[in-house]
């Protein structure tokens, strides 16, 4: 609608500084460092929420860190629009590789370079800019509702007690998500699933000390070496994953499903030459969307041990770590996968060393019916915003708090993220396109549009 452009156009300049601002608070919920930088976004959540219209706001304390609960009530016979996101964002480290300050954000080349700017902070205020362009416009035509955490990062492990604590003040007729990503901004797309998650850290120990490595090597087994050997042992020379039971569980896509799937655009050479790699990897008999979508994964997050400072020191290690985590499609379980991890690892582990693996957090896999009520009326959204048939595609990334929602609420999830898998998620320079931000603004308003007229 014309109205939401102009609107839009007249504040958009407000519209980012209010983002840029939110963005300059480092919320990482891993690092108890900043716990008291928690509160104050949460805070800075709030009161957007209060300024963009909303009816009331507050900041909710669980045990650990708060959540933000804000709606507006225009009709009770209106359907009612829960949207999801999170205020907290991922460690910056390696600072060394940022080009400016993770919580300096900075707009450089039409792009928002900043810790939280895709994921998700800017992807959610969106929503909390689109709720005011339709209220100062009068014309929202739903209910709704925030609800936006603080510990998505870390695996939403205060969230459920929320949700079932506040099932009455969540009640909805349907949940929004935009945590996700397009194919292009040419080629828009909607996912319609995400994968689980299983998370786990292997901690492999030999000698009660760190020891001389000629006077011990050879003689005492090195923690660091068996820890690669049994890293290693997870796949075979096809890249498949050999853990026992792994694929128990996956629902195998059909011929049909993948057809649909190689119809989106992919130029493996752009993806290549974005990324500096030579070549693309992973299972045999697979395309790379394929194995980012339909396929479940076991990737290494992190492998430390012994001396690692600058210079040479001869040492065998007492330890060796590693972080390892999975991603699982339906109908994998993640407690069934961590069980199956945890046993694996623990079984093979040789004579002369011992091994504990510590359990950290994970998720259900969710897919979304194409044939539902908010499904259509997200696809409509895009073309009313875009121009174009949205193509629908598979996520990689994990949202844990999906099937805690639909078991809890009862209520279906859609997908509407803005973001590009190359806005570098979880790494350095993350960024966020200015033309991404400003179109889900502009789009969000139409989803509301299409839902409250197909739920009639």
């Amino acid at each position: 609608m014309q109205v939401w452009k102009t609107y839009q156009e007249e504040n958009k300049q407000r519209f980012l500084d209010e983002l840029l601002q939110l963005l300059r608070i480092p919320s990482i919920s891993a690092r108890t460092e900043n716990k008291a930088d928690m509160f104050v976004c949460a805070e800075a959540v709030k009161d957007s929420l209060i300024k963009a219209g909303a009816d009331s706001a507050e900041v909710i304390p669980t045990e650990g860190h708060p959540i933000v609960f804000g709606e507006k009530l225009v009709d009770p016979a209106k359907p009612t629009v829960l949207v999801y996101g999170h205020y907290d964002v991922q460690p910056a480290d390696p600072l060394e590789l940022w080009h400016s300050g993770p919580f300096e954000p900075v707009v450089r080349d039409g792009k928002i370079y900043a810790r939280g700017s895709c994921d998700d902070k800017g992807q959610f205020y969106m929503h909390v800019k689109a709720l005011e362009t339709m209220v100062r416009t009068n014309t929202l035509s739903t209910n709704i509702k925030f609800c936006i955490e603080g510990e998505e990062e870390v695996g939403s492990p205060n969230l459920a007690k929320f949700v079932k604590a506040n099932r009455d003040k969540l009640k909805a007729d349907v949940i929004i998500i935009s945590d996700t990503a397009m194919l292009s901004m040419d080629t828009p797309s909607i996912d319609i699933g995400v994968r689980g998650l299983s998370y786990i850290e292997v901690e492999v120990t030999g000698a009660n000390r760190d020891l001389h490595s000629g006077v011990y090597g050879g003689a005492v087994a090195n923690p660091i070496t068996i820890l690669a050997k049994m890293i290693a042992s997870c796949h075979d020379a096809d890249n498949h994953i050999t853990i026992p039971g792994f694929y128990d569980d996956v629902v195998e896509s059909t011929s049909e499903e993948r057809k649909k799937m190689g119809q989106a655009p992919f130029d493996e050479a752009s993806y290549k030459k974005d990324l500096g790699i030579q070549s693309v990897w992973g299972e045999k008999g697979y395309s790379t969307h394929e194995r980012t979508g339909i396929r479940p994964t076991l990737e290494l997050n992190g492998i430390w041990g012994g001396y690692t400072g600058e210079g040479s020191k001869t040492v065998l290690p007492s330890k060796a770590f590693a972080k390892i985590s999975a991603r699982l499609v339906p109908d994998q379980s993640s407690v069934k996968i961590t069980a199956k991890l945890i046993e694996y690892f623990r079984s093979i582990a040789p004579n002369g060393v011992t091994v504990n693996v510590i359990e950290h957090h994970g998720g259900e896999p969710y897919m979304t019916p194409m044939d539902s009520v908010a499904y259509q009326a997200a696809a409509a959204a895009i073309r009313d915003g875009f121009g174009k048939e949205p193509i629908p595609v598979r996520g990689g990334g994990s949202i844990p708090i999906c099937s805690l929602f639909e078991s809890e609420l009862g209520l279906k999830i859609v997908f509407m993220g803005f973001g590009l898998d190359s806005d570098n998620l979880h790494s350095p320079n993350e960024k966020f396109d200015l033309f991404n931000f400003y179109k889900g603004i502009e789009t969000i308003p139409f989803f509301h549009r299409h839902f409250a007229e197909m739920s009639k």
